[in-house]
């Protein structure tokens, strides 16, 4: 079975201003083959080179970095993404420089476990799970608008606990924050 593209991703990806667009730690590619399709050139990035094999297809360039390796310097500069989106990952040491590589309009659709996890099974290490409202810090701390937050269990793919965000830098324009009901 393919794997399913997030519905966190499916509804605020149509945000993503035309661009480019990160899906790190993309995995086999389910979120850039998606992105690709809504017409948006997608540098996909992972450390697992079968996994990018996977991801490799049209719209898409794939790149082999091991950001988490103790010499890791963030890839890409200041400004350079419409939007970034990071599904199932966390690395902290790189947030800021993540959100610092999002254009002055640009989105960051961010969905990964939470604290309460581990009643779900894996990840279930403190330091792959977000604490209570640490996307909505990273946010603020950062000077994002939120569009959207959730903080809770999900069923689908697989019962987890989550911490979901859709933000924008400054520049998105307020009204083009606001989707068709679904």
């Amino acid at each position: 079975m393919s794997e399913l593209i997030s519905s966190w991703v499916r509804r605020y990806a149509p945000l993503i201003p035309g661009g480019e667009v990160l899906d790190l730690a993309c995995g086999s590619g389910r979120h850039a083959r998606h992105l690709a399709a809504l017409d948006h050139a997608v540098i996909a990035v992972d450390r697992d080179p079968a996994a990018l094999a996977a991801a490799a297809g049209p719209g898409i360039v794939t790149s082999e970095v091991d950001l988490e390796a103790e010499d890791a310097v963030w890839p890409f500069g200041p400004g350079r993404f419409a939007g970034i989106v990071v599904t199932n990952y966390l690395h902290r040491p790189l947030l800021a420089s993540m959100v610092d590589s999002l254009a002055a309009n640009g989105v960051l659709i961010y969905e990964t476990f939470a604290d309460g996890n581990a009643q779900f099974g894996k990840p279930s290490n403190p330091a792959f799970l977000l604490q209570a409202g640490e996307l909505l810090e990273l946010a603020r701390d950062h000077e994002l608008r939120v569009v959207a937050f959730e903080d809770g269990v999900v069923e689908a793919p697989k019962p987890a606990m989550v911490q979901r965000l859709c933000a924008v830098k400054q520049d998105f324009p307020r009204v083009a924050a606001l989707l068709p009901p679904f």
